[in-house]
């Protein structure tokens, strides 16, 4: 059974150690009256490339993608409500779970989401989902250890 699991990590760290292309911007640094990191508007894949994570162009390496979202409750601003969003490659997620989101409240009201994926350019989704890859391998290392307990 051991060397079961061992065959079981070994395939899935062969995944982990391809290179992955994730969408990488901010809206904190699009042009004023320019939405081209998706905050308000849905994100245009064609109008943003995928980068390679382990390359240069890569403002952080990572073997997989993220994307966070930040808004305000309303009446935060005058004008209404505020979003920002942000989109890079990862290599270490709050959770170390990828294929999930996460979300919460700041004390200050604002809204937080932070989505993990292991697929290339999967965070220019709305939502981030599980892979089937994912999803297949956990309910093989749950089995396995079902039967081993």
């Amino acid at each position: 059974m051991k060397s079961i699991i061992n065959v079981l990590l070994f395939a899935v760290s062969i995944g982990s150690a391809l290179a992955i292309r994730c969408y990488q911007c901010s809206s904190q640094t699009d042009p004023k009256g320019i939405d081209n990191c998706g905050a308000y508007k849905a994100f245009n894949k064609t109008q943003n490339i995928a980068i390679e994570c382990n390359s240069d162009e890569s403002h952080m390496p990572g073997s997989f993608c993220m994307k966070v979202v930040h808004q305000s409750p309303r009446g935060f601003i005058w004008d209404g409500r505020w979003r920002q969003v942000i989109r890079q490659c990862a290599s270490v997620s709050e959770t170390g779970v990828t294929g999930v989101c996460n979300w919460g409240v700041y004390e200050n009201g604002v809204y937080w989401e932070e989505c993990y994926c292991v697929e290339d350019e999967c965070n220019g989704a709305p939502s981030v989902k599980a892979t089937s890859f994912a999803v297949l391998c956990l309910g093989v290392l749950l089995f396995v250890a079902k039967i081993l307990s």
